[in-house]
């Protein structure tokens, strides 16, 4: 099968969409697939190839730190010269929406893949009631460009209904899968493990963690509720332009605290492969903050390395945390309850041990490989039906 990859980011930037394609990539090309990648070009040096697919790079702009693919007539001349069997458009909004467009007029199957919740994104960074009409707009845009796919997929529940509620047609699930052999238990007996750990808690504390990209939409200053819980450090992996008022707001509410302040916490910036492993093994406590997830990778990062997570009960991490099962789930909507949560999984050593065990056993079976077979099964019924549609 010959797949084009449409993708509004790609390396060398980290983030959740950049996952998913690379790793969709490289089960594609074990299958014996062939694959092109049509991706932003970025300022930093970027990969011409990647796992044996050709990455084209189409002008993009700088916004926010993100570098975004213009829609430019190029990518219909790319598609039209690798003549794939399928267009698969990951969490498209601009490029992707020339993508979709051009797949379109080229008559290709596509499968457009619902990534990133950019209404909610927008009126997180919108203030005041233009929020609630700047969110309407993105969801007539996305209503709008998804309808061009012949398949939408969501990574949860909630993004589907959120597709299902806002009229978008032909909608489907699709999950993610998780290297558990990369992130694992095994890694708390690592050399470079332990001298992180004794470095992050020389006093024994407990470390509560997250992983992920430092940006208002993740909500990390909500970590600041932990601040004051004895005996324990806040740890932070990841970067991003919320870095600096996520350190000070963090750093206040410690040093503030009412009782004997704790360590202040530390940020450990972007971590990658086995660093990052070795980072998610120094955590006694993974705790998400974001209230706005499709669908949560770190999440499952976290468990399949054994640790017990606390999650919003709002979005995707409502499909992957059972309350007592793997976590908690806390209300982000009200005061101290992200505490409260985290306080069930710090009542004994044994709940948290049990939480965490119960948590690799939920993830272990899912990996790239069982999922990325699930794509390709989605690509078959747009391909097979488009080909009906043509023969009628």
């Amino acid at each position: 099968m010959r797949v084009a990859i449409v993708t509004e980011s790609f390396l060398p930037a980290v983030n959740g969409v950049t996952t998913s394609v690379c790793r969709t990539v490289e089960e594609l090309h074990r299958r014996g697939d062939e694959v092109v990648v049509i991706a932003p070009r970025t300022r930093a040096d970027g990969p011409a190839s990647f796992d044996g697919a050709r990455v084209h790079r189409v002008t993009s702009v700088p916004v926010r730190q993100f570098d975004v693919g213009l829609p430019t007539p190029e990518l219909e001349r790319v598609l039209g010269d690798f003549a794939p069997d399928v267009v698969h458009v990951a969490s498209p909004f601009v490029l992707g929406a020339r993508g979709l467009s051009a797949a379109r007029r080229l008559d290709l199957p596509t499968v457009a893949v619902f990534q990133t919740d950019m209404a909610a994104y927008v009126r997180q960074h919108t203030p005041g009631p233009a929020g609630a009409a700047a969110a309407a707009a993105t969801w007539r845009w996305l209503r709008r460009l998804h309808s061009w796919a012949d398949l939408t997929l969501a990574p949860s529940s909630s993004a589907l209904a959120d597709l299902r509620d806002q009229g978008v047609p032909g909608i489907a699930s699709w999950g993610r899968g998780v290297d558990a052999s990369l992130f694992n238990p095994s890694w708390r007996l690592d050399a470079l493990t332990r001298a992180l750990r004794h470095e992050l808690a020389p006093g024994g504390e407990l470390l509560l963690g997250f992983v992920g990209r430092l940006a208002p939409e993740k909500e990390v200053e909500r970590l600041a509720e932990l601040a004051d819980l004895p005996g324990t450090r806040i740890v932070v992996v990841g970067d991003g332009p919320s870095r600096a008022p996520v350190g000070a707001a963090l750093a206040e509410a410690v040093a503030s605290s009412a009782t004997r302040p704790n360590r202040p916490p530390a940020f450990l910036g972007p971590r990658h492969g086995d660093d990052l492993a070795r980072a998610y093994a120094c955590l006694d406590v993974f705790v998400h903050t974001g209230t706005a997830e499709t669908f949560g990778q770190t999440l499952q990062e976290a468990g399949a390395t054994g640790l017990p997570v606390v999650a919003p009960r709002r979005g995707g991490p409502v499909d992957l945390v059972t309350d007592g099962d793997n976590g908690y789930l806390f209300d982000p909507d009200r005061a101290g309850d992200l505490r409260a949560q985290v306080c069930r999984v710090l009542a004994s050593p044994g709940h948290r041990a049990a939480l965490g065990r119960r948590g690799r056993l939920r993830v272990r079976e899912r990996s790239w490989s069982r999922v990325v077979e699930d794509l390709v099964a989605h690509y078959g019924r747009v391909i097979r039906d488009r080909g009906a549609d043509r023969a009628a």
